[in-house]
């Protein structure tokens, strides 16, 4: 078997498909909550604590001065980005909740599968025959 060959069939099972499937619905989803974040949620949170952008805060570690914007401060020296770590962090949250909610419903619906296939099946109708002819003559 030559190696290209070994390789579309590794490719071309399920799992591997289904996770190449996941990582490209994850990135365009990843996009969406960041978006959301960025400009849906932080800049209320923002005009809450005074009309600022959080991806601007920042500490200087390198003597530049604080009223610089953040990429100013960034070309003068090392900063602490902590407002657009503030930021991802929030994006990281609402994701992981979101997978949270998604493996949560799919756990539920894998367990109402499970406890109808564990459900006993109707007996035969046969079986129900005979268990009522057994019952008349015990009468």
């Amino acid at each position: 078997m030559t190696m290209m060959s070994e390789f579309r069939q590794f490719a071309m099972k399920g799992n591997v498909v289904d996770l190449a499937v996941g990582v490209i619905i994850g990135g365009a989803f990843g996009k969406i909550v960041d978006s959301l974040v960025q400009d849906i949620i932080m800049p209320p949170i923002g005009r809450l604590f005074g009309g600022l952008d959080f991806t601007s805060y920042y500490l200087p570690l390198n003597g530049q001065g604080t009223g610089l914007p953040l990429l100013e401060a960034k070309k003068a020296g090392a900063v602490l980005a902590y407002g657009n770590f503030l930021t991802i962090l929030l994006n990281f949250l609402i994701l992981a909740f979101v997978i949270f909610q998604m493996i949560r419903l799919m756990n539920k619906l894998r367990r109402t599968e499970e406890a109808k296939a564990a459900a006993p099946a109707a007996p035969a109708e046969d079986i129900v025959l005979l268990r009522e002819i057994r019952d008349a003559l015990r009468r």
